[in-house]
């Protein structure tokens, strides 16, 4: 597959910036495959068009990664991104500075609410490719840390489109609180024993619990998956055969109890609905098989498929335990957009996304969302 057919035009004014109040207002485009109808109602009907089904969750939390650092050498500023920890207290960043970043350089966290340096320090130690690797000290853990001086990993396109001004008719440069954000950028199910993602699973950004409970009551069984959310989930794919690209690697774990519902499900008659592209990931890497997925060895009574994947899902995949998808509209060029024309056809899900472009839908991570049915 060639590059190029990943592309397609979005108007800058259709990227939100902020998601509509209440979540489950957004809108849902509905595509049904075997019949190639098309519908357009909110994320509350919902109830309305599953039954008998299997929800499928990513219950991962996101960590507050995003980072501000002031350089001791220069009192230059720098950005990073966190994306974990090697061993206690050994950071893995992503990190962008005006000056030449250097080994053995110390860098002073920010506190963003106050805008002053704290006592929490940084020494870089080593890089690998565009990731470094710096020693924490601190008086405090990781976790401790981040709650003090971190902010909600936005994707840069949301930050950008908030200073250039978006869909949402904001002001250009007006600024959101990152109390605010935090609260928009995780789903109402997130474990926060799982904090360990650096994006949102976007997808289940739009339930919430009345809508949980109004599924329940229409007989749908909720099953969760865990898959932490790396930064790779924005790298773009950049090789002219899309088969060439380095899929980045994430870590999952599925009950085996959710595997024994969906088989259950399956069995009466009912389908398989992953909510986001990560719970599509999850279980088709808990299915086993591929050799893009490192399986932790189960130990005695495991109740669970772990490990991690590689796994890149594109048009001509065969789904084993996936039977339908909610997901956001995606970037071009992306394995995310990749994944969903998997299950609908590139060129047909193409032309939904022009359909949807010209009905106003709202895109990307803070965006409406679709709802691919068998």
């Amino acid at each position: 597959m060639r590059l190029e057919e990943l592309d397609y035009h979005l108007p800058p004014e259709r990227i939100a910036t902020r998601p509509v109040e209440p979540r489950d207002a957004a809108r849902l485009l509905v595509y049904r495959r075997q019949s190639d109808a098309v519908e357009h109602v909110r994320v509350r009907d919902l109830p309305s068009l599953l039954g008998r089904d299997a929800l499928v969750v990513n219950d991962t939390s996101v960590l507050p990664a995003r980072l501000l650092a002031v350089r001791l050498d220069s009192g230059g500023r720098v950005e990073g991104l966190f994306l974990g920890e090697a061993a206690p207290g050994s950071w893995s960043l992503m990190l962008r500075s005006n000056g030449r970043l250097r080994q053995g350089l110390r860098l002073a966290l920010i506190d963003p609410r106050r805008g002053e340096a704290t006592t929490h320090q940084l020494t870089l130690s080593a890089r690998d490719g565009a990731v470094w690797t710096a020693e924490l000290s601190s008086d405090l853990p990781t976790e401790g840390v981040l709650d003090r001086v971190g902010m909600t990993p936005l994707p840069p396109y949301i930050l950008r489109a908030r200073a250039s001004g978006g869909v949402d008719g904001s002001v250009p440069g007006s600024a959101i609180g990152d109390d605010r954000d935090r609260a928009w950028y995780q789903t109402v199910y997130a474990e926060m024993s799982k904090r360990r993602s650096v994006a949102a699973p976007t997808a289940g950004l739009h339930f919430t619990p009345d809508l949980l409970t109004a599924l329940s009551r229409q007989g749908v069984t909720r099953l969760s998956v865990t898959l932490h959310v790396g930064a790779g989930t924005f790298q773009p794919v950049s090789t002219e055969r899309v088969e060439d690209h380095p899929m980045h690697r994430e870590w999952f774990s599925v009950p085996r109890a959710t595997l024994e519902g969906i088989a259950r499900v399956r069995a009466a008659g009912g389908r398989a609905i992953a909510v986001g592209t990560t719970a599509v990931r999850a279980l088709e890497s808990a299915a086993g098989g591929d050799p893009c997925v490192e399986l932790e060895p189960p130990s005695r009574d495991a109740d669970v498929v772990a490990g991690a994947t590689r796994l890149m899902i594109a048009p001509g995949y065969a789904f084993r335990l996936v039977d339908g998808l909610m997901t956001n509209f995606h970037l071009p060029r992306s394995t995310l957009l990749l994944l969903v024309g998997a299950m609908v056809g590139l060129d047909r899900l193409k032309s939904l996304y022009a359909e949807a472009i010209e009905r106003g839908y709202r895109f990307y991570s803070y965006g409406d969302a679709m709802l691919v049915l068998p």
